[in-house]
């Protein structure tokens, strides 16, 4: 089959699965789920997986999954991503009224684009005509919430990063991949635009704990230990170290006060305080980090007081491959337009996509389509073709484009790929960072 004959046949199976695809986005988006508890939205996606005669894995890193679609050679296997989870916004209008779960972040959208390809490429029966393996992913817990219920998940051994996509690098979900892509909401763009190549800070988590002593704040504070002022002169500390920021490092600190004391007529002697750490780069990362314990540690000192800094290890910056980026250029200009394809253009948030992409080519872009700020209760989609369908195609022919003639676009791109990590240099990356 010619490709442009194959790209058609995909393209035509879409649309006429169009409303089942807008059908899972919208049900994803008005059941929200937190990360590692996405029960029913991994119930779903096994669901299509099911009606599409896709051998899948599931109850991956709790509740990820994974499907094939069997090329008619192996040597190059494709994911195409999505993530499962949703984020918390309780003042949004689909929030879940127990956990505050709303999906402001655009991640239902990802999944049904996810499935619009698989249901395309199934449909379309073109996957015989692949020179290598297409992997469907629906990963968990992207977005960095509910840090104390995945320390829990860690101490009993449930899992040990704290992003859906490390955890599918820990237990070798991601082995046998070559590359992967997925496609990301633009907030606040509500026109048919399309953003590629940009790139994503990295940080480091963190959560602290300030421990004083406690006195009576009338009657004896002389006596205490005031962590809540351990806490601040350590913030302030922090504050002062911005000046030492490079602007071209992009370094980000913005800590929060999770516990301020007990009552007011008692010296606060437990004191704890969460932030991330965000650089451009890895180096960024680190060096910023280094003077933010620094900091810490220095308004323990001064009032006497004691700290415990947990690390937590976040995401890395994201590196996208440009020619995977300009293959989906070209697919997706034909639906919304070269004048709306924007190059460069960063994340203004981190994503554990950036992981992915310092070990294997990985494609990330960003498209219209959603109204209001992210992660907030105005967030919404305004052009559901934009959000579902069109990014379901873009893949889906830039898949076709990297598989045709044997796979030869994905093997120049994997050859010309120098990554930054292997994924035991990676691990020991994070094990020896937050010791």
């Amino acid at each position: 089959m010619e490709k442009e004959q194959m790209k058609q046949r995909i393209s035509k199976a879409i649309d006429e699965n169009r409303e089942q695809i807008i059908e899972i986005g919208e049900k994803i988006f008005k059941n929200p789920e937190l990360g590692f508890k996405e029960n029913k939205t991994s119930a779903l996606v096994k669901d299509v997986f099911e009606n599409l005669g896709l051998p899948y894995e599931e109850n991956l890193a709790i509740t990820g999954l994974r499907a094939l679609g069997r090329g008619k050679s192996h040597d190059v296997k494709i994911a195409v991503m999505g993530e499962l989870d949703a984020v918390v916004s309780p003042q949004h209008s689909y929030a879940d009224p127990v956990t505050g779960a709303a999906h402001a972040c655009g991640h239902n959208a990802q999944i049904a684009a996810m499935l619009g390809v698989a249901v395309g490429l199934s449909v379309a029966n073109v996957f015989g005509e692949l020179g290598g393996d297409v992997i469907f992913m629906a990963v968990p817990a992207e977005e960095f919430v509910e840090l104390e219920y995945r320390e829990k998940l860690r101490d009993d051994g449930k899992i040990k990063l704290f992003g859906g996509k490390q955890e599918f690098i820990r237990i070798g979900a991601f082995d046998d991949i070559d590359m992967g892509m997925m496609v990301h909401s633009h907030a606040g763009v509500g026109e048919r635009k399309a953003f590629i190549s940009g790139g994503s800070t990295g940080f480091i988590g963190k959560t602290v704990r300030y421990i004083g002593k406690e006195a009576h704040s009338g009657a004896a504070p002389h006596e205490g230990i005031n962590a809540l002022n351990a806490a601040m002169l350590g913030l302030i500390a922090i504050h002062v170290q911005r000046e030492t920021f490079r602007d071209e490092d992009q370094v980000k600190v913005h800590p929060i006060i999770t516990k301020g004391g007990e009552l007011v007529n008692i010296v606060p002697a437990d004191v704890r305080v969460e932030t991330y750490v965000r650089g451009k780069t890895i180096d960024a990362v680190v060096n910023a980090n280094k003077k933010v314990n620094r900091a810490l540690k220095a308004g323990a000192y001064a009032v006497g007081a004691k700290i415990e800094i947990n690390e937590i290890p976040g995401y890395l910056p994201l590196n996208q491959s440009l020619d995977m980026n300009y293959l989906f250029a070209k697919n997706i200009q034909k639906f919304i337009g070269k004048e709306n394809v924007i190059e460069g253009v960063d994340l203004t948030g981190s994503t554990d996509a950036g992981d992915i992409s310092l070990i294997m080519p990985m494609l990330h872009p960003t498209v219209g389509g959603f109204l209001g700020n992210a992660h907030s209760k105005d967030f919404k989609i305004s052009d559901p073709e934009m959000v579902y369908i069109i990014p379901a195609k873009a893949m889906a022919l830039t898949v076709v484009d990297l598989l045709f003639d044997d796979g030869r676009l994905a093997k120049e791109i994997k050859s010309k790929f120098k990554p930054s990590f292997s994924k035991d240099s990676y691990l020991k990356f994070w094990d020896e960072l937050i010791k």
